[in-house]
């Protein structure tokens, strides 16, 4: 059975009418406001001006009527599986089901033996894939830092190649061009055992950054996310406006321009391909308007990233989102209650493929293997609180309460010991739960000492390809695999 994801929508920062009226506004925003978009977008734009939309090329801008927007998002999959290459990380993504798992585009990690901030290398994403392969709570894995140490022209084939040898999770990532989008494609259908398989059952998706907010089309991105819808890879429309500094510094300002940017993705891909799979990707965040930097680690991130759910899901779209990001450059105390608040009202919210989750420090910076260990712990407690109480027969325990009495014990009833590995999160050893001549005794080591250990004897165990010695030896043949 694939993993089927635990149900949330139980946290709703928006009313009904509070919907409603922000999907409105972005209707209106694309009616009045319109649009720009970066030059050699030729062929999309004829493509919106033949299906109703109005083209200003004086101004560069396109107006899509609502009427096109609502025909458009109603051809959108209100399902899709993200595969995995081993069943049991298929993620079945609609409704309120929720997955969480890795992210971003960091360009340093803390050393694991050091603890010093260096350049994240190509080495570094094949290992961070090893550790989130063995973290149970870690449901997918999104390339989580950049390779700093090859040629850009290298890249796409090479973190890919990476993470598809790391883990049989589903693998998502971003691309720098179509001409790594060709490659990537050609090198997951040898491992998929050909074109056709890999698009029956994609165990990678392609995250394009199609919109610079506000309102403006990435030319580059656009290209990449039409071609792979065309090539039936499920795709994330990414948008990332920053509340004050490109978006309005209100919340509901912020997800109506939002919306807007995703709504017009959405019509681009359904224009393209009729019925492509794709993740609505609103990732609203916070200007630091003390120095213009993005602040990650604020509740109302939290918060505007739960409302984007119900955004999506108001028209029908499984969605992608953010949460467990952090402004400390460490794994402290504020990582643990920043990671925490936010990622519990994602899974709450009801996000269904929750990045950023595992990992991240210092506003999407930097990586840490100690820290996939600790949100490890913190996505699992998160699921369980997803999972709600248990109630029926066996879990009131009546005839137990009444066999055990007044007075008596639990500890060596049957019934304990059936339900004590069950009924409470047991966590992956990171969180310490003995007393403290235990601890004293194991060397008093703080949570992020107990991470790093964990993380250590993970990568320690024999190396474990996932990619057959027969097809990795001939993709290196094709290929100018560096790793």
């Amino acid at each position: 059975m694939h993993l089927k994801g635990i149900s949330g929508g139980l946290y709703k920062p928006l009313s009904k009418k509070d919907i409603e009226t922000i999907h409105e506004a972005s209707l209106s925003i694309l009616e009045k406001t319109g649009i720009t978009y970066e030059s050699g977008l030729e062929p999309t734009l004829e493509m919106l001006e033949k299906n109703g939309s109005s083209v200003d090329r004086d101004r560069a801008r396109v107006f899509i009527p609502r009427d096109l927007v609502t025909e458009q998002a109603s051809r959108a999959p209100a399902r899709v599986i993200l595969y995995g290459r081993d069943e049991k990380n298929h993620l079945d993504l609609g409704r309120h089901r929720v997955y969480l798992g890795t992210g971003g585009a960091a360009i340093k990690i803390l050393d694991l033996e050091t603890g010093n901030a260096r350049p994240s290398t190509l080495k570094d994403l094949y290992q961070l894939g090893r550790l989130a392969d063995a973290l149970t709570n870690i449901h997918f894995f999104l390339r989580p830092c950049i390779p700093t140490d090859i040629r850009q022209s290298a890249y796409d084939v090479n973190c890919f190649f990476a993470c598809l040898k790391a883990t049989s999770k589903h693998v998502m990532a971003g691309l720098n061009d179509r001409d790594g989008l060709r490659k990537v494609l050609e090198m997951a259908s040898m491992i998929a055992g050909g074109a056709d398989t890999l698009r029956q059952k994609p165990f990678i998706s392609v995250i394009t950054s199609f919109a610079i907010s506000p309102l403006k089309l990435c030319t580059q991105s656009t290209s990449i996310m039409q071609e792979a819808v065309r090539n039936h890879i499920p795709v994330v429309l990414s948008s990332a406006p920053m509340a004050g500094s490109t978006s309005p510094m209100t919340m509901a300002g912020t997800l109506a321009q939002l919306h807007a940017e995703q709504l017009a993705g959405v019509v681009i891909c359904q224009l393209t391909h009729p019925g492509a799979p794709i993740l609505y990707g609103g990732i609203p965040g916070m200007a630091n308007l003390r120095d213009l930097g993005y602040s990650g680690g604020g509740v109302e991130c939290g918060m505007m990233n739960a409302a984007i759910h119900q955004l999506a899901h108001h028209i029908a779209v499984p969605n992608y989102n953010s949460a467990g990001l952090t402004d400390s450059k460490i794994p402290d105390a504020q990582a643990g209650w920043e990671k925490a608040l936010t990622t519990v009202l994602a899974a709450m919210g009801g996000s269904n493929f929750v990045h950023h989750a595992a990992g991240m420090l210092e506003s999407m910076l930097t990586v840490a293997y100690e820290q996939y260990v600790i949100d490890d712990e913190i996505i699992g407690m998160c699921c369980k609180v997803l999972k709600g109480i248990e109630v029926d027969e066996e879990h009131l325990a009546l005839e137990v309460i009444d066999e055990v009495g007044p007075g008596g014990t639990f500890i060596t009833s049957p019934h304990t010991l059936t339900h004590m590995r069950q009924e409470f999160f047991g966590g992956n050893g990171v969180t310490h739960q003995g007393s403290r001549d235990v601890w004293l005794a194991a060397g008093a080591l703080d949570a992020r000492e107990r991470a790093r250990k964990i993380a250590e004897q993970i990568l320690a165990r024999e190396e474990k390809s996932h990619i057959p010695a027969s097809l990795e030896q001939a993709i290196r043949d094709r290929y100018e695999i560096l790793l």
